[in-house]
Parts: structure tokens; sequence; C-alpha cells
């Protein structure tokens, strides 16, 4: 009799496991994309944060700072509102969350208090998956997001450092996006995504930040925006950017076409015509390719 009840107790114990295993499968994935500026997280992975979405899943795109000096006519606290409304109208469209910090662009520092900032944001979101820039770049605030986001992995699931967040249960997958640097080592893709189905939505996104596009942002001119239609002429204006990120997405395609048809299979990978791209960090979780399809369920 003894040995009967142990085994019922066993089956329900079993069950129980697989019960909550099932449901944890089935909870929404949670992303968390840092950019440095008030565009970056959507000019990189706004597409892939549109699939996520578009299958259930929670996004929360971060610009580190307020995008204050980003423009070529203006500066300070209106234009740090002005790129707020717009990032907000942009995310909005991709469903996407919007955080914007309050640290001045171009004076982004690698602190211990910023990397705390992050750890927090990390935490809070419960991210699964962590997106930033690589920590070489152009521009410095570019590199210190990608710095600061490698300090807190790891971080994130110790308890003793921001104790007043709870720490993550296990360390999320860190990806770095992609860009075109060489030293010290030229960005690998291991992770493509087709954004074909997403493209004319990722347009619409970065339509809604016209200050970076049409006005050209910090490096922006009165010459080059004579290039430009007019913003009495919308649908010419969305014709412009759609011919400039068509050749910005498909070559993009095209540099990892070989990434693409490892995960998508010959047929799909030579057919794709955008694509975004992401990097394994090392200081993260080292998923194995079924493990990857499950934090990237877009994937045949």
């Amino acid at each position: 009799m003894r040995s009967y009840f142990l085994n019922v107790f066993a089956a329900f114990l079993l069950l129980g496991i697989t019960l909550r295993t099932q449901a944890e499968e089935k909870s929404p994935l949670r992303i968390i994309v840092f950019g440095a500026h008030p565009d970056d997280a959507q000019y990189k992975a706004g597409g892939t944060a549109a699939k996520w979405i578009k299958a259930g899943h929670q996004v929360m795109l971060v610009s580190v700072t307020n995008g204050d000096i980003g423009h070529w006519q203006s500066a300070g606290g209106p234009l740090a509102q002005r790129r707020l409304t717009e990032v907000k109208k942009a995310d909005a469209v991709i469903g996407a969350s919007t955080t914007v910090l309050d640290i001045h662009d171009g004076e982004l520092v690698p602190t211990l208090e910023n990397r705390q900032k992050i750890i927090r944001l990390i935490r809070e979101w419960r991210a699964d998956v962590v997106i930033a820039h690589r920590p070489w770049d152009y521009h410095p605030d570019h590199r210190y997001v990608g710095v600061l986001v490698q300090d807190a992995a790891f971080m994130v699931a110790v308890p003793f450092i921001c104790s007043d967040v709870p720490p993550l249960k296990k360390n999320p997958l860190f990806l770095y996006s992609s860009d075109g640097f060489q030293r010290p080592y030229p960005f690998k893709a291991d992770i493509v995504v087709s954004i074909d189905d997403v493209f004319d939505q990722k347009l619409t996104a970065i339509h809604e930040m016209p200050s970076q596009h049409y006005e050209g942002g910090a490096n922006g001119s009165e010459e080059q925006m004579k290039k430009v239609p007019p913003a009495s002429d919308q649908a010419g204006r969305r014709a412009w950017l759609r011919e400039g990120w068509t050749r910005r997405q498909s070559a993009e395609a095209n540099r990892f076409r070989e990434a693409l048809v490892k995960w998508y299979g010959p047929e799909k990978g030579s057919a794709v015509k955008f694509a975004e791209a992401f990097e394994i960090c090392e200081y993260g979780r080292q998923p194995k390719p079924e493990e990857i399809k499950v934090l990237f369920p877009f994937f045949p």
C-alpha cells in the first residue's frame, strides 16, 4: 500500500513539473533592445521586434540617451521632447513599449550608476533576450551602450547588486545588432531574420521619426534637405524612404545569405529580400539551435 501511494505521489509530482514546463513554454517571450539614441533600436531591430510582437511576445525598445544634440538645427530640451514624441509614435506602429533615459546625447559614459540603470531595466522587464550595439563603433554613445550592456550580463542574475529589483533566475540571451566595423573583429551573423513580411511596417515606423531621416539628424544640412521631398509631399517622402531602406535591408540579406539559408533552408533562405542580423555575445546564455528556434519562433 505504501508503494502504491508513493507511486501516486510521484505521478502527481511529474504531472506538476510537466504542466509547469508547458506553461513556461507558452508564456510570452520578453525582449529588450538597447540603442544609444531614439532611433537606433528601431533601425537595428524594428523588423524583428514587429515579428516577435505579431507572434504574441513583448518587446521594449530603449534609448539610453535622450538624443538632445541629434539635429543640425536644434538641440536641448525641445529636441529631446521632439525625439521622444517621434520614437513613441514609431514604437506604436510596431507595438513595442518605449523607454528613453534622460542622459544627454554625446555624454554617455560607462559608470557604475549607468550600469545599475541597465541592470534594473533588464530585470524589471524580466528579459529573455537582450540586444545592443557592439562595444566598438564610430559613435562613443554606441560603444558605451555595448560596454554597459555587456557589463550588465551575468550581473542581472546576481542577488546582491541592485537588490531593490529581484534578480533574474537565469542569464538572458545577449545579442549584438549588426554593423560593418572590422576591428577588433568583423560582425558575425549567428542569427539572421527575414523581415520581408514586416518591411512595410518597419518603414512606417521609421517614417514617424522625420527629424532623423528626412531632416538628416545631426549630420543634416539645407543642401541635403533639398534632396528630400517636402513634408507636404508625404507620398514622395515614403517613396524616398522605401528606396533607401530597400538598399539597406537587401544589402543585409545578401551579406548574410549563407546564414539565411542555414535558418530557413535553401529555397526560402535564397528568396529572402530583407533581413536583420544578430551576433551572440559570449557573456550571456549560449543557446543551442533548438533553443534559438524557441526564442525566435518565426524560424521554420
